[in-house]
């Protein structure tokens, strides 16, 4: 009888499945940003928003590209090294992972109104494309610990519980009934398992890739060489990929001793958004030069696709069970919130400038939404559990004649409400940069740290999994002016 169930389910996998897989955690992950770009804002923390002249500004303030005097283009190729050290339950596992990827490749073409800047209160319109990295996803946990309270059969237990077992949800408890982790007792929709809560191990392995980019094609205009204009019309794009593999053992002498349950994620999909900014000097002496910014984002409006798996093998005393459930595919489409950004840089004279950025971003704004499914408890969930966002970005920069010296900080705040969870990130960066009259060469690295509770499932007396994450990168911007 189990067999006829299982083509049944496979069958109705296989021609169309669309389950409610999307939650507040993947609006969280598609709306955050850490800016990247070119190694010179990197190295200043991405307090770029008064500065301008940097390809960077584009997707932070779009009037940076009115300060540009000649053409320019950039290529910024970068690697990172990366750490997680994940604590369950007193026992601490360390996974590391490393790779490659271009931060930043753009163009910008200046042009004067006027050869006779003295008649021409408009000195030039500046027009830029290219592409900025801003998210990265790429990261690697491995977790492990002995759990006294539950397993997680006990939760597919409780969910299938008053259900035929022909409604099981496909990707999780269904499998479990599959595999005789669970099963019927006494009528069709009463359940026991067959893993007694014990001294069980836990382990868990999570791999991510992916990143957001941004094609982004801007206008600025510089007005009197005193108040800069810009607009960005931005095309994000989202790739996030998801393996994990979780397993339970017990060296008890029970019916069953261990199960793995996989599972397979896959998000793609692109946006649109408009920035829009200004930059104003009130104060411009040869020793003394005060910019101050402004910028407002429009929310992003995404339309993505994911795509889903998952399987899970048990082995009992009577023989090892097998079940698979094909992908699953759904659209969907996400809007992230607003953001608003205020600026200053003080440059004085020859010898540096210090500068400071503020991002607002309200997180409990996104929202969820598709054709054929309700997300009234996702978004409701969004609301609950997201608040206000605030960013703090500080960079200084040193000039030595054709050499520069840089560093930065920046604090990405926490966006959740209250203090189950905080993954705020924290970030201290510093570099160097050489010119020439037509080409320059910037270095950057960047110290990225964050901690985040994370639970294995979602059940009574769970201990949270906590994860400190730390990452390294290095880039290196090439810079050709023309």
């Amino acid at each position: 009888m189990k067999t006829i169930k299982i083509i049944i389910a496979l069958t109705l996998a296989t021609i169309s499945y669309t389950g409610n897989a999307q939650n507040d955690l993947d609006a969280l992950r598609y709306s955050r940003m850490y800016y990247g770009g070119t190694a010179r804002s990197s190295s200043m923390g991405g307090a770029f928003g008064a500065i301008g002249a940097d390809f960077s500004t584009l997707s932070i303030n779009p009037a940076g590209l009115g300060i540009y005097r000649k053409n320019e283009f950039t290529f910024s190729p970068s690697i990172f090294l990366g750490k997680t050290a994940s604590t369950y339950n007193d026992n601490t596992k360390n996974d590391s992972r490393y790779g490659f990827n271009i931060s930043n490749i753009g163009l910008v073409y200046a042009f004067k109104t006027s050869k006779n800047d003295d008649k021409n209160e408009w000195k030039s319109v500046n027009f830029a494309f290219g592409l900025n990295r801003y998210n990265d996803f790429n990261n690697r946990i491995t977790i492990e610990g002995v759990n006294h309270e539950n397993s997680m059969v006990n939760l597919f237990q409780d969910n299938a519980q008053g259900m035929e077992s022909s409604n099981l949800y496909l990707f999780s408890t269904q499998l479990a009934f599959d595999t005789y982790l669970i099963d019927t007792l006494n009528g069709r929709t009463n359940y026991i398992n067959n893993f007694p809560s014990g001294d069980i191990i836990q382990r868990k392995s999570i791999e991510t890739k992916g990143a957001m980019q941004e094609m982004v094609f801007a206008l600025g205009a510089n007005y009197n060489n005193k108040l800069f204009i810009g607009g960005t019309f931005g095309f994000p794009t989202v790739s996030f990929t998801q393996q994990s593999t979780y397993k339970e053992i017990n060296n008890a002498d029970t019916t069953l001793q261990n199960f793995t349950f996989n599972e397979y994620l896959k998000t793609t999909g692109t946006g649109v958004n408009f920035k829009l900014g200004l930059i104003y000097i009130p104060v411009d002496f040869e020793i003394l030069k005060v910019k101050i910014g402004a910028a407002i984002h429009t929310p992003t409006f995404f339309t993505l696709h994911d795509e889903w798996s998952s399987s899970m093998k048990s082995n009992l005393k009577n023989g090892i069970f097998t079940s698979q459930i094909p992908k699953g595919m759904f659209d969907y489409q996400l809007t992230t919130p607003f953001r608003a950004i205020g600026s200053i840089a003080i440059q004085i004279g020859q010898i540096g400038i210090i500068s400071a950025d503020y991002e607002f971003v309200d997180y409990s704004e996104a929202r969820l939404r598709s054709k054929d499914e309700m997300y009234f408890d996702a978004n409701n969930t969004i609301q609950d559990n997201y608040t206000v966002h605030n960013n703090l970005r500080f960079g200084a920069e040193a000039a030595l004649g054709r050499f520069s010296l840089r560093g930065g900080y920046a604090l990405y705040g926490s966006p959740y409400k209250s203090n189950i969870n905080d993954a705020a990130r924290t970030s201290i960066s510093g570099g160097f940069g050489i010119m020439d009259k037509s080409y320059f060469i910037d270095f950057a690295y960047v110290y990225s740290i964050s901690k985040e509770n994370y639970f294995l499932y979602n059940y009574d007396n769970m201990n949270p999994v906590k994860n400190k994450i730390t990452t390294q990168s290095f880039l290196i911007t090439l810079g050709y002016k023309f």
